[in-house]
């Protein structure tokens, strides 16, 4: 990431940081099964896939997204009309994807809005040095709009709390365990790609196995509630990003901070910014006033000449690596699974 200090490793940068897709090399995943269906599609814009889809990304082992040396991304989703597993790759400003599984046909006709074909960046005006250089530094920024609101509302739910090393080895345990394997030549080898269990799978497991994966019962409950009335949430793609939140805010255990990390995601919501964080205010704070102390008042007083973009202006803060230094211990982390 450009800019003079290093980004530290927290659930925010990871938001508004970049998953590195290397340069087209040798193949990642074998090939052996052919695609259910292809497309090629061409941006109206730069594109940059580490940016775009990186914040479905969930830790360096999520087993429902990889990034191969082939330059592609791989992601695998649990859609309407079933498990499909996703790859995307951009050659010479052309967007080639192929998809496996019943959910095949419906990843690859919601294809430009995964990469945020409904984004408008343009419309986005940077008020502040700091902003202008990392939206020119990153012209492939786009807001990825998945159309999926349980796959983004659970690992949300998993990091409330916590540390980012907790909530990503929950997030693996608990697909890894209970998911199923992709469908095509990700959900085989040596390192297999998973796809997140069903509603009514996530209902069904048992209390230890939540305790194993270090969940506690606040956010395992949290979860069982939000599966039993996933039909009504995942309705929330049609209706708009303020609508949605307070739908998911009527799931107790779901609050501002959990909502709004599901709608940036599921709706490509612009002006979705997280309240709530441990790190954030502090980050964009330092960032537009050298204030590392800043609250959620004062971040939300500082963005406010993006209103309507605030969540756009807080991504590429993130991005430009103005972070204040670390001046306090790292939250400690708390395996209740050895308990």
């Amino acid at each position: 990431m450009a800019g003079r200090f290093a980004p530290r490793p927290t659930r925010t940068t990871v938001r508004g940081g970049d998953v590195g897709v290397p340069a087209r090399a040798a193949a990642g995943i074998p090939r052996q099964t052919a695609p259910t269906r292809v497309r090629r599609w061409v941006p109206d814009g730069p594109l940059d896939l580490g940016l775009v889809l990186g914040p479905l990304r969930r830790g360096p082992a999520d087993p429902t997204f990889r990034a191969t040396a082939d330059g592609s991304v791989w992601r695998t989703s649990r859609t309407p009309t079933g498990p499909g597993t996703l790859r995307v790759g951009t050659y010479g400003g052309e967007v080639f994807s192929e998809a496996w599984g019943p959910g095949a046909e419906w990843l690859l006709d919601r294809l430009p809005e995964l990469l945020g074909a409904a984004d408008a960046p343009d419309v986005f005006v940077p008020r502040h040095r700091v902003v202008a250089l990392a939206q020119h530094r990153r012209p492939g920024l786009r807001l990825t709009c998945t159309g999926r609101v349980l796959e983004s509302l659970i690992p949300s739910v998993l990091e409330q709390k916590v540390t980012t090393d907790e909530a990503y080895r929950a997030w693996r345990l608990l697909v890894g365990r209970f998911g199923e394997p992709a469908p095509g030549p990700a959900g085989a080898g040596d390192r297999p790609m998973w796809v997140m269990p069903a509603p009514r799978t996530w209902a069904l497991i048992p209390s230890w196995e939540w305790h194993r994966a270090g969940v506690d019962d606040k956010r395992a409950s949290t979860i069982l509630r939000a599966v039993r009335v996933a039909g009504r949430l995942e309705q929330t793609v049609e209706m708009t990003p303020a609508e949605a939140q307070a739908r998911l805010e009527v799931v107790p255990g779901v609050g501002p901070w959990t909502s709004a990390e599901v709608v940036q995601r599921s709706h490509g919501a612009p002006d979705a910014v997280t309240v709530g964080d441990l790190h954030l205010p502090g980050i964009v704070g330092w960032a537009l006033a050298g204030d590392r102390h800043a609250d959620d008042a004062v971040m939300l007083r500082l963005l406010e000449p993006y209103a309507g973009q605030r969540h756009r202006a807080a991504r590429l803060i993130l991005l430009s690596g103005k972070v204040p230094a670390r001046r306090a211990p790292k939250m400690p982390r708390m395996d209740i699974g050895t308990l």
